[in-house]
């Protein structure tokens, strides 16, 4: 009894467990076996938040292998599942449910544009941010709106009515001078790490106009995770500014969740190098290294 025990505990990951098990498995290209994970859990727990999510990893990994059809199934495959199991529920009231459906759609876009099918990939999250915009996976279906199809244009306004530091000038009074937004959150550990390396070429490219601006917004919470209200969240915001950002406390720091919204800044940071007719030219979730910095800049001057 007790080896059928240990059999049946091997087959049936626990929720905690299962996302780890797939994941591990996909990442090795065994998906085989992360597929009779998956079969087995749904078996033993039902479709569960935790099982959507480890779906969408499946998919995830199979479009970093560049196996773009298989990446498609998987990411169709976790949306309809989701959305059947939803029956209006919101996606928000589980952060399992909205990872899942955001890297659905993530997943679906990539491998059509590696597919060559970049404005349908385009289409397609327009229309679902059209659908979720009101939920906390909009700025990642507009940071992948953008990652496709924002290079080339114009950037968007920010709105700076509410700031940290210095007024932020707009970006159309910016014309004439390379720009760099940083977007940062308070939370942030690779943010904080970027700030010597945005110091840094502010410092080399003065001469040549370089601007940063480094919009953040409120998340509603500090320290701990401890809930705050706004008054409270803004001088935590402040006191990580001063403590960790001591090089750029004379950037300007718009605060909004629009302009997180606006640039699909679900990653952070996000940098964002717009040049002197304020077309951008690169659009960068994620920190980049001094080299890749130097690149970039190089780009707008």
């Amino acid at each position: 009894m007790r080896c059928l025990a240990v059999l049946l505990l091997i087959a049936s990951p626990l929720p905690a467990d299962i996302i780890a098990d797939v994941g591990q498995a996909a990442a090795h290209g065994n998906f085989p076996l992360a597929d009779s994970v998956v079969s087995s859990y749904r078996m033993q727990h039902g479709v569960t938040p935790e099982l959507l999510e480890a779906m969408s990893w499946e998919a995830r990994v199979a479009l970093e292998l560049k196996q773009y059809d298989k990446a498609e199934v998987y990411a169709k495959q976790t949306e309809q599942s989701l959305l059947a199991t939803l029956k209006g529920r919101p996606i928000d009231s589980d952060p399992h449910l909205s990872t899942a459906l955001g890297a659905a759609f993530e997943v679906q876009a990539q491998a059509e544009t590696a597919q060559g099918q970049r404005n349908e990939a385009v289409a397609m999250l327009r229309k679902e941010l059209a659908t979720w915009g009101a939920t906390s996976i909009a700025p990642r279906i507009q940071k992948n709106i953008n990652l496709l199809s924002l290079e080339g244009k114009p950037a968007p306004a920010l709105v700076e009515n509410e700031f940290l530091g210095p007024k932020p000038p707009s970006l159309a009074s910016l014309r004439g001078k390379p720009v760099l937004l940083f977007f940062w959150a308070h939370w942030c550990s690779d943010c904080k790490g970027e700030e010597p390396l945005i110091a840094q070429m502010r410092h080399d490219y003065a001469a040549k106009g370089l601007t940063v601006i480094a919009p953040t917004q409120r998340y509603g919470y500090i320290a701990g995770g401890q809930d705050a209200a706004p008054p409270l969240e803004m001088k935590y915001i402040e006191a990580v500014r001063k403590q960790f950002y001591p090089d750029l406390l004379d950037v300007p720091a718009p605060v909004s969740e629009t302009n997180f919204k606006r640039y699909g800044a679900s990653t952070t940071p996000t940098l964002v190098f717009i040049d002197r007719r304020g077309i951008v030219r690169l659009y960068h979730p994620g920190a980049m290294t001094l080299d890749e910095l130097r690149a970039a800049v190089q780009r707008i001057l």
